[in-house]
């Protein structure tokens, strides 16, 4: 995030090459509502917006090196957008495992298959590994609706499964509608390998050295690794600290500004 280093050197060189070299081929992103009054929406409640969205986190558009060419007039940006049987049946797989741990049991994939027509494989595949999950309801819906109803009708959601690209607009989008992406958390996982976490925010070098920046996106990653490595109660623990410090006014907000980080941190 510091303005002397060149756009996107984070991203493409540490983000990515850590995902791809340790095939971390699932990006984890609850979005969990802690406190009403964090939420932008009007009469939604904290059971309303309860959902895990499972985004692929190693092919897609992202992934391809892709490039210009021509000059002028002339000049054209060229990147496939690319998906593989494999990668996308790992990350299905996983999105029903998951889907049927959670009370809904219910899986959504979001795509974009009527104007992107490869995208009918991710269909196909939901399908075909959707009949080893039969007590997990299954749907499916174009991402541009998905963003209209995640604002309108989010209760109606519980477990997406998406692609990269998708994964990365929707998850910053729920962030928003829980109280912004001080609060978001998110996990780059390999089942029984290897894995990582993170706030889904970037860095703010504005704030740097002034201990005023939220660290609750931080502290929501450490909760998720915290159970992934079977650690549960001491994961329920952390996110409930998060919850009742938030419901109960000890933690103002996310804003940075509000409080000091250390501050909230101890709490």
């Amino acid at each position: 995030g510091d303005p002397r280093a060149p756009r996107g050197v984070v991203e493409r060189e540490i983000i990515f090459g850590l995902r791809q070299g340790l095939e971390l081929f699932v990006n984890l992103r609850p979005i969990t509502l802690y406190d009403e009054r964090l939420t932008p929406l009007r009469g939604k409640r904290a059971q309303d917006i309860d959902m895990v969205v499972v985004r692929e986190n190693t092919e897609d558009v992202y992934t391809q090196p892709g490039a210009i060419t021509g000059t002028g007039r002339d000049e054209v940006g060229i990147a496939p957008m690319r998906f593989t049987r494999p990668g996308i049946e790992r990350v299905t797989r996983y999105a029903f495992a998951l889907a049927r741990s959670r009370p809904k049991k219910h899986l959504t994939l979001v795509d974009k298959s009527n104007a992107i027509p490869i995208q009918e494989l991710w269909r196909t595949i939901l399908e075909e590994i959707g009949a080893e999950f039969p007590d997990v309801t299954r749907d499916a819906m174009y991402v541009d609706a998905t963003c209209m109803w995640m604002v309108q009708k989010p209760e109606q959601f519980d477990t997406i499964v998406t692609t990269n690209l998708f994964g990365d607009i929707i998850t910053d989008l729920g962030a928003a509608l829980v109280g912004g992406l001080g609060i978001a958390a998110s996990g780059n996982i390999h089942p029984g390998k290897t894995s990582m976490f993170e706030p889904i925010h970037g860095s703010a070098p504005k704030y740097a050295g002034q201990g005023v920046a939220s660290p609750l996106g931080s502290i929501g990653a450490l909760a998720m690794l915290l159970r992934h490595i079977g650690e549960t109660e001491a994961g329920d623990a952390v996110e409930h600290a998060i919850r009742d410090g938030l419901r109960g006014g000890t933690i103002k907000g996310v804003e940075a500004g509000l409080q000091k980080t250390d501050e909230v941190a101890d709490i």
